[in-house]
């Protein structure tokens, strides 16, 4: 359960509207999901989070579906259901397979059991990965 109502349309101001309409026009949907519904209730975040995630996300060094990968891995460390539901989806979108899905679970998995044996391990860094 949200701790926010999600804003429907006709409950939602008229700057939060024009970020919704933005959204649906870029995304080339008419869906607004609740990630944006609880953020217009702070129509400056809305808006901020909105433009970074399209700077963030657009193509550029990393192919969109790495992104979303990624995302998806940063999402399951911090605990982010929505958001791995959410990049889930979105990286199916991209063309990510089921293939890929497995491996980048074992990946994810594989991660955090040797970080958290080096955590535990204290293990010191060598010197020729230090940056």
């Amino acid at each position: 359960m949200a701790t926010v109502p999600l804003l429907a349309d006709e409950a939602a101001g008229a700057e939060a509207l024009a970020i919704f309409g933005d959204i649906r026009a870029k995304r080339q949907t008419d869906y607004v999901n609740n990630f944006w519904r609880a953020l217009a209730h702070d129509p400056a975040q809305l808006r901020a989070t909105w433009d970074r995630l399209q700077v963030v996300m657009a193509p550029g060094a990393l192919d969109p579906l790495v992104k979303e990968l990624i995302y998806i891995a940063v999402s399951t460390a911090n605990g982010c259901s929505y958001c791995v539901h959410s990049h889930t989806a979105a990286a199916r979108a991209k063309g990510m397979t089921p293939a890929q899905h497995a491996e980048l679970l074992a990946v994810v998995a594989m991660a955090a059991q040797t970080n958290a044996l080096a955590t535990a391990l204290q293990v010191p860094v060598d010197d020729r990965f230090m940056a």
